[in-house]
Parts: C-alpha cells; sequence; structure tokens
C-alpha cells in the first residue's frame, strides 16, 4: 500500500484530469481524509469541502439526516456509510462522495463493536464500499489505516469510470 501523502497526489491527478469534485464526511478519521486531499497542491480544482461527522448531531446538521433516518440506521453498516457518502456528495454537489465511519479505539463502540472497525463508501458514478477490522486497539494506528483505505477506495473508484 502507498503512503497516504502519495495516494492523495495520485487521486488527486485523476481528479482533477477529468474535472471530477469530492467531498468527504468523517467519523473517526477526525479530518486526516481530508487534510490528506487538501495537502495536494491546486485542491480547489477538486475538493469542494469535508465535515467530521463524529456525533449524530453533526450527522444531522452537517448531512441533513433527520432524527428518524438516523434512528433506522445500523451503526457501523454499509448501507449507513453509503447514505453518509451520498449526503455529502449532493449537499456540496460534488461527482464523488466519501464517507467514513468506524471505532478508532482505545475502546469499542457503545453499539458492541470492538475497536479497529470502520467501514467506508465511495459514492459517485460508481458507489463502492469496504469494511476493515484491524483488531487493533491504537487509535492513531487505526486512524492512519482507515485513511490509507479510503484514499485507495476512491482511486478505486476512479479506476473503475476510466
Amino acid at each position: 500500500m502507498l503512503t497516504s501523502s502519495r495516494q492523495a497526489h495520485e487521486v488527486a491527478e485523476i481528479l482533477k484530469a477529468r474535472k471530477d469534485t469530492v467531498a468527504v464526511a468523517e467519523s473517526s478519521t477526525g479530518g486526516l481524509i481530508s487534510a490528506h486531499l487538501l495537502a495536494v497542491p491546486g485542491a480547489s480544482a477538486y475538493f469542494m469541502g469535508g465535515s467530521i461527522i463524529y456525533t449524530m448531531r453533526a450527522r444531522r446538521e452537517l448531512l441533513g439526516i433527520d432524527k428518524e433516518t438516523l434512528e433506522r440506521q445500523t451503526p457501523l453498516t454499509e448501507s449507513y456509510v453509503t447514505l453518509c457518502g451520498e449526503r455529502i456528495r449532493e449537499r456540496l454537489g460534488a461527482t464523488w462522495g466519501i464517507a467514513e465511519l468506524g471505532a478508532t479505539g482505545p475502546a469499542g463502540t457503545p453499539y458492541g463493536h470492538p475497536p479497529g472497525i470502520c467501514v467506508l463508501a465511495v459514492v459517485g458514478p460508481v458507489t463502492l464500499t469496504r469494511r476493515l477490522e484491524t483488531g487493533s486497539p491504537d487509535r492513531e494506528g487505526n486512524m492512519d489505516v482507515f485513511t490509507r483505505a479510503a484514499l485507495d477506495l476512491l482511486h478505486e473508484a476512479l479506476d473503475q469510470c476510466a
């Protein structure tokens, strides 16, 4: 796997060449996906914005998901993260939406998930999801793994649309 910096540069070049845009909704990565995409010179050509949807309130306010819809979601599922990806994409008018939900550690979730679990979605001309389980309670390490996996998934989606 490439370093997240190198991954972001590769993804950025593809987005710029196609004149595609991206929006990000991330939870346990705390803005790292957005930060890597923004670190590439010329990011204003493709980065529409991002949000940290760490709480239910943030998901309601930033993604416009009503309370009833949120209450029907099963935590850390592909359908839930896809909904988040769809919403950020729609709200910011991007070609692609990336969403991440996870538990970085050191503790698990209130829903019984262990630390080191993540679900990702890339929504756009194609939709891809991925579930990761590191088995590790290392918060910083998991944040890095989840960020790299999100950039990998975006790259994979872009490749499928080539």
